[in-house]
């Protein structure tokens, strides 16, 4: 027979979401996970004794969370979303008969709030993924990613025109009683860029946007051109979770950026006892000010040179001396240190130079002298380093570090662009973007904090009774006294002449398996090992 359904709303009923939120649902875990009670305390200073009741702060977080966890970059969708959501509502604290919060709510609330707020929800956060054992903290692999900035590229207007009106405005309010007519701005003068057109090095300095003044404009190849923000991250190699998010100007180098970047992941993970040993990254980011702050602060660095790099042993016929710090030209002339000089990118110059003595009767005075007569030099106040990290990144270790770097970290800004709401930042200036930034951080990793560690991952580590997180070293070496426990009691029950001359009781277990145990990133290839052996108990 067949059934058909006859609604009819009820004018009573009696609901409640525990009951109908399972107890697997994402943000039922969440809810149990994420105490945010805090933040009354550390947000009361914005608020007087008077007046209306604002909006919840902790409802004010959890519904920004909650956009970065639906990939929600509107506040409009977020409040709509929510509404239509039983386990958010349950997450957030709202019935269904309640009234969401009006979405202008959350953007007031999000400019009224100091980027202290964020980054203590970060910080807590990151605290949890340490306890729970997902975070090393040791090896860091650092990029960045362009974010589409809340502005469009006609709205960019001449920076000197605009100097030039403001001020000739305020004379003619200086001289003349009169109202003056509004600004117009002819459109020929500030034609829209073509896509994919090449971005002058100067075009940041000739032109911005006033609606977004901290926008910058930036391309990469393929791409269109568009005005942005750089999103620079740090993360953890053990399971990706990101230890640090930030904010920059998106025509601003990489290099430069990373000492700041350092900084802060070493403030976020001191708090822990957790410090840094290893950073990853790209060659966007060798330059003097990051090696010199890695070499400072104790910490290896995995960054290829740049194209441009030059050892001292390219300059051909020319030798150098380490211990005088000085170059021999082919005649046997000496190019010592002479003075330091400062260049026009910040960085440093070692100046070496003979005397116009010494190249005054030289043969190849015309072809290598200036025109002051002498031979000069020039090296960076980081030449040795920019050698070493060379010589490093040819080990292999160092080709290691590379794929290691390209498997943890791009990933990671992927998945936050796409999957985590940070295509685009729906505010406007560079301390609300670093907000959005953060809060997609957090986001991304209560996901990881939530989910735990993937399956095929956890397949890869074996644990034993008692060991700790991060403990990779102990669990092997309990596993190598395991295979020589199973090797032993071959010997001792088979005493046939073939076990005898068979590979693995002559191997010396220690001397092979105890490099591999020291060394995390061979974890595959060394359960393969383990896999074999056990296979004969």
């Amino acid at each position: 027979m067949q059934g058909k359904k006859d609604y009819q709303e009820k004018l009573f009923i009696r609901f409640q979401l525990s009951d109908h939120v399972p107890a697997d649902n994402f943000y039922r875990r969440l809810k149990g996970i994420l105490d945010l009670n805090f933040v009354y305390d550390t947000t009361a200073k914005y608020y007087g004794t008077e007046g209306q009741k604002s909006i919840d702060p902790v409802v004010f977080f959890k519904l920004m969370l909650v956009g970065y966890l639906e990939n929600l970059n509107s506040d409009r969708r977020i409040v709509a979303t929510s509404r239509m959501r039983m386990d958010i509502l349950y997450f957030i604290g709202y019935d269904l008969d309640e009234e969401l919060p009006w979405h202008s709510t959350l953007s007031r609330t999000r400019q009224l709030y100091g980027e202290e707020e964020f980054t203590a929800i970060f910080k807590q956060v990151l605290k949890k993924c340490i306890d729970k054992g997902l975070v090393a903290g040791k090896r860091q692999a650092i990029d960045s990613v362009f974010v589409k900035a809340n502005a469009a590229m006609s709205s960019l207007v001449e920076r000197e025109i605009m100097d030039d009106a403001s001020t000739y405005g305020k004379q003619l309010d200086d001289h003349n009683d009169e109202v003056p007519a509004q600004d117009t701005i002819d459109e020929n003068i500030t034609p829209k860029p073509r896509k994919n057109a090449k971005v002058d090095k100067k075009a940041n300095s000739k032109r911005y946007s006033p609606s977004d003044p901290d926008a910058r404009i930036s391309v990469k190849p393929g791409k269109t051109t568009r005005l942005n923000y750089s999103a620079y991250a740090s993360v953890d190699t053990q399971n990706h979770v990101i230890t640090h998010i930030q904010a920059f100007h998106a025509d601003k180098g990489d290099a430069p950026c990373l000492p700041e970047i350092l900084t802060h992941v070493a403030d976020n993970l001191k708090d822990n006892g957790i410090g840094i040993e290893e950073v990853l990254a790209d060659t966007g980011y060798s330059g003097e000010a990051a090696l010199l702050f890695l070499t400072n602060n104790n910490i290896k660095g995995y960054i290829p040179n740049k194209a441009g790099y030059r050892s001292r042993e390219s300059r051909e016929g020319f030798s150098y001396e380490k211990q005088q710090d000085r170059y021999i030209c082919p005649e046997g002339k000496y190019l010592t240190f002479h003075n330091f000089k400062k260049a026009k990118n910040a960085n440093t110059h070692k100046i070496y130079r003979t005397s116009v003595k010494d190249c005054r009767d030289c043969p190849f005075k015309r072809t290598c002298a200036n025109l002051q007569g002498f031979k000069v030099f020039k090296d960076s106040v980081a030449k040795d380093l920019y050698i070493e990290m060379q010589e490093r990144m040819q080990t292999g270790q160092g080709r290691r570090a590379r794929k290691l770097r390209q498997s943890t970290v791009e990933p990671v800004l992927g998945t936050l662009v796409n999957f985590t709401g940070m295509r685009q930042v729906n505010t406007k200036g560079i301390k609300l973007a670093n907000k959005c930034m953060i809060m997609a951080a957090t986001a991304y990793n209560l996901k990881k904090l939530v989910n735990g560690i993937p399956t095929r991952a956890r397949k890869r580590i074996i644990k034993l009774a008692g060991n700790t997180s991060g403990g990779f070293e102990n669990t092997s070496l309990a596993w190598i006294a395991k295979i020589k426990a199973i090797i032993s009691t071959f010997k001792t029950n088979l005493k046939s002449k073939w076990l005898n001359n068979h590979l693995p009781c002559k191997l010396n277990y220690s001397a092979i398996l105890s490099p591999v145990a020291q060394r995390p990133h061979n974890a595959k290839g060394f359960l393969r090992i383990l896999k074999i052996f056990m296979s004969f108990e």
